[in-house]
């Protein structure tokens, strides 16, 4: 006779079961549903604004690589070295007290992370744009810090302490912040920005694209901008790697005109192989961010 424990889940699971089978299937049939976006050329000039060390591969990995397929050029800029998560540092270096240094060298292990990812993904490095701003801090650089120096609670600078990045030891400002963010712009000349849209539910993200849709207003590029979401109530869903599903829009997001770019078998690879190059990460939330090989990613024009 099976424990109660165990009858409890085996009944759940035979309840739940049906559910989950017909919520996958519809979102694979839902995927066909969205409109497809345009294809690039080699015209484009494709720039991905990622709030952190990651978010270039789990918003846009096949989309870089298709973008670089039909002769388009390639660049990603980072707002952030992604020096805040704690229990990562305490994983990673096998300690309960990583310290603000600790986070510093959180910081620059996920900047070489991500330099591998856009490698792989084949980004050239002179196309490759680090920034080192606060980690959780961009919300903040948007407010009350766009003229005064912000500190970071975790790495204790205020100041970008990154080698290798566009302007080491410039005072956290939200000035500063901008003032980068448009020199890169600036120098790409992009034809497409892929920026966080304002429903994405982490603060960095949601302020990176507020950023992005500033600069580029006042330069009169806002046409140029599109928007990819990663951080939303329960999404996507079902957790893990599921690279034959469709990714529909998240509710929280349902309103932007979204439009689903298929990707490839071997595209879907390429993105899971960018994927693991963030070691880091992948050690702490493989099935979250496995979540986002799919069948398609999306991309809305911000309007």
């Amino acid at each position: 006779m099976l424990a109660p424990r165990l009858l409890r889940a085996a009944l759940l699971g035979l309840l739940l079961g049906p559910a989950v089978m017909a919520a996958e299937a519809w979102a694979s049939a839902a995927g066909a549903v969205l409109p497809s976006m345009p294809e690039l050329s080699a015209h484009d000039r494709v720039l991905v604004v990622a709030p952190h060390p990651d978010d270039e591969s789990l918003c846009c990995a096949g989309l870089i690589q298709q973008a670089l397929a039909h002769g388009a050029s390639v660049g990603v800029v980072w707002i952030t070295a992604g020096d805040s998560f704690e229990f990562d540092a305490m994983v990673v270096q096998h300690t309960l007290w990583p310290g603000k240094g600790g986070m510093q060298r959180l910081g620059i292990e996920r900047l070489r992370e991500a330099q591998r990812a856009a490698d792989a993904l084949g980004v050239p490095r002179a196309a490759q744009y680090a920034l080192g701003y606060p980690d959780r801090g961009v919300l903040g650089l948007a407010g009350a810090y766009y003229s005064r120096p912000y500190v970071s609670k975790y790495t204790g600078a205020s100041a970008v302490p990154y080698p290798g990045t566009l302007s080491p030891g410039a005072s956290y400002t939200g000035a500063n912040l901008e003032r980068d963010l448009e020199q890169v712009i600036a120098a790409f000349r992009p034809t497409l920005v892929f920026a966080a849209a304002p429903q994405d539910r982490h603060a960095d993200h949601s302020a990176s694209g507020a950023l992005a849709r500033r600069v580029l207003e006042r330069r009169g590029e806002f046409a140029v901008l599109r928007y990819w979401i990663v951080h939303a109530p329960d999404w996507p869903r079902p957790r893990g790697l599921e690279p034959d599903l469709a990714l529909m829009p998240p509710a929280v997001a349902a309103s932007l005109p979204w439009q689903s770019l298929a990707l490839s078998e071997a595209e879907r690879a390429g993105k899971l192989a960018a994927l693991r190059e963030h070691h880091t990460q992948m050690q702490l939330m493989a099935p979250f961010m496995n979540s986002f090989v799919r069948a398609n990613e999306i991309f809305a024009p911000a309007r």
